[in-house]
């Protein structure tokens, strides 16, 4: 019994050794597959869902360079039917994108009539509802269409995290996502200030109040005071140009809502588009054949002999 337990013992010493060797020589092949990453980082995963690159060097690399290009071949040669279905995608993305449209055209046009002052802006109003002609109608396309982009963007959101669509190699067009996701809270939150009404007034107010608890950035924030920020010179100042929610607050709510956040939201918008083309166009799922599309198997059908005696 004794030279048993001793050989168990060393069967089991051998099994942990080995298991030990294994474990060693897979973590070398990731350290080594790590260095070479860092000595050519455009090969890595990460490079390749941030920036274009070249095609292997293949026969079919010309013809890949044209395909795969959004400018010189706008729709992908090939896309999965299962992937564009409504009942999948919900065309939350496409939606987002017009409302977007929307929102710029009539909100081009609202520019005409609107002056950012605090003497002028709620009287603009006041005039466009009341004497321009259609004003009230541009004024609630655009107000109805920015709460619309709201919940788009939020469903898009959403259908994305269901689907599985964050995940590789479309990782890095997930983040592009989220950051369209701030921009269009930003565009509609600078946007609540321009009529200078009371409901905008206090929105304004509630909202640069508590940014002043921002980490770093504001005088009520972690680590804000000790880095010396005070109520002049903290994020909230610099959103207001001001303590106070007053004209300079209104003029850079204009700015930002009218010209900055569009403009990056734009480039970002681009960047989104151009990440979907790449990574293949919109993930969806397995294709499903169709029961027209199962083709008959040619020639004879094989016929299985049974032995005698088996039913």
């Amino acid at each position: 019994m004794p030279e048993e337990n001793n050989q168990q013992a060393k069967k089991g010493l051998t099994a942990l050794l080995g298991e030990a060797q294994e474990k060693a020589k897979a973590l070398k092949e990731k350290a080594l597959e790590e260095a070479r990453a860092l000595q050519e980082p455009e090969k890595t995963q990460l490079y390749r869902s941030m920036f274009r690159v070249k095609h292997d060097d293949t026969p079919r690399s010309r013809a890949l360079g044209v395909l795969t290009n959004v400018f010189f071949h706008l729709h992908p040669a090939k896309i999965n039917r299962d992937a564009v279905r409504y009942s999948f995608t919900w065309g939350m993305g496409g939606i987002t994108f017009y409302l977007f449209l929307a929102l710029t055209i009539t909100g081009v046009l609202l520019m005409f009539y609107y002056h950012p002052t605090k003497v002028q802006a709620f009287r603009d109003i006041l005039y466009l509802e009341h004497d321009v002609p259609f004003g009230k109608l541009l004024r609630n396309m655009h107000r109805w269409a920015a709460h619309l982009m709201i919940i788009t963007v939020w469903l898009h959101m959403f259908r994305v995290f269901l689907t599985g669509s964050y995940k590789r190699p479309r990782e890095f067009n997930w983040c592009i996502g989220v950051i369209l996701m701030v921009l269009t809270l930003l565009l509609s939150f600078t946007g609540y200030l321009l009529p200078d009404d009371q409901l905008g007034f206090w929105a304004v107010t509630v909202g640069t109040n508590m940014a002043r608890a921002t980490p770093l950035l504001g005088h009520e924030g972690p680590f804000g005071p000790q880095l010396g920020m005070t109520p002049y010179n903290d994020v909230r100042f610099a959103l207001l140009g001001g303590s106070i929610v007053d004209s300079n607050a209104l003029l850079r709510a204009y700015i930002w809502h009218c010209v900055a956040i569009p403009l990056i939201a734009s480039v970002f918008m681009g960047v989104h588009f151009w990440r979907v083309r790449k990574d293949g166009g919109i993930s969806g799922p397995a294709p499903v054949m169709l029961e027209s599309e199962i083709k008959e198997p040619k020639g004879p059908v094989p016929v299985v002999l049974r032995p005698s005696g088996m039913q």
